[in-house]
């Protein structure tokens, strides 16, 4: 399945995972520790997150390249508005498929 890959340079990497769950429990049947995270968006849609001591690790993961596209500013635009404080920057991210 294709999939995309972002890593945020960021020491708050805990605190943005869990408001990312947290906003989206709400609508999907969300897994989260203080460590990882994962975001069901569909049955062929998810996002997964870790993370690390200076980063936040996103992946996403669909069937449909559209929904990828859509999927990856979706999340990158919740955590720019979460992190807004910090200035994180542009988010890049990379493709493969699986």
């Amino acid at each position: 399945m294709p999939s995309s890959l972002a890593r945020v340079q960021t020491t708050e990497a805990s605190r943005y995972l869990q408001q990312l769950c947290r906003h989206w429990s709400h609508k999907f049947d969300v897994e989260a520790t203080a460590d990882q995270g994962k975001v069901p968006f569909g049955a062929d849609r998810v996002c997964t997150l870790n993370a690390e001591p200076d980063a936040l690790v996103m992946r996403i993961e669909s069937a449909d390249p559209v929904n990828l596209t859509r999927l990856e500013n979706v999340v990158s635009d919740h955590l720019l508005r979460f992190a807004f404080r910090e200035g994180l920057g542009d988010i890049r991210w990379s493709r493969a498929v699986a």
